[in-house]
């Protein structure tokens, strides 16, 4: 079973992002832009579920589609949005709110200033083994997975490299490869 990874953009709808994290319980996300219209989008940096709880958080943040620069008053420090506890039950209201109201349907969200864009990422051939090494030495959360021209191919979590994770995963990639030297 393959699973599409989830990507943000730079400009994000309010009700789009309130309906991932509803959806889905990826600790974090890809960010990809589009430099002009005819260029590819590529990956930029990263962003975690928290940090973008807690931009939803904060309303004085959503910015309406004619507003395309970025509200130099309204910023959240680092201290607003790494603090680490959630109420999720407060959370799950507001997002519900933020996908079912279409009032926020037409608010978005500026990500630049809270993605991290020194996020690493390892290219789609690189080693396992030092893709290992790289979880365990730096403690990271999760890896993005990149193509030679920075596109977003997959993300890679710290649950994907435990050791029966990775056996599983071996086994499927033989089982494959002897199936397709059958054929």
């Amino acid at each position: 079973m393959e699973r599409q990874v989830k990507v943000l953009h730079l400009r994000e709808k309010v009700s789009s992002l309130a309906a991932l994290l509803l959806e889905t319980n990826h600790g974090g996300f890809p960010v990809i832009y589009q430099l002009e219209q005819a260029h590819e989008e590529v990956f930029i940096g990263s962003i975690t579920r928290l940090e973008l709880c807690r931009i939803l958080e904060n309303e004085m943040l959503f910015e309406t589609q004619n507003e395309g620069t970025y509200k130099q008053h309204a910023e959240l420090n680092y201290n607003e949005i790494s603090v680490k506890f959630l109420n999720s039950t407060k959370i799950n209201l507001l997002l519900n709110k933020y996908r079912t109201d279409n009032q926020y349907k037409d608010y978005y969200v500026n990500l630049k200033p809270y993605i991290n864009q020194s996020a690493m990422t390892v290219h789609a051939h690189f080693s396992l083994q030092r893709t290992y090494i790289i979880f365990r030495t730096l403690g990271l959360r999760h890896l993005t997975v990149v193509d030679l021209r920075n596109h977003v191919l997959g993300i890679i979590t710290r649950k994907d490299l435990m050791a029966f994770r990775l056996e599983e995963k071996l086994l499927q990639s033989e089982n494959l490869e002897s199936y397709n030297d059958r054929r």
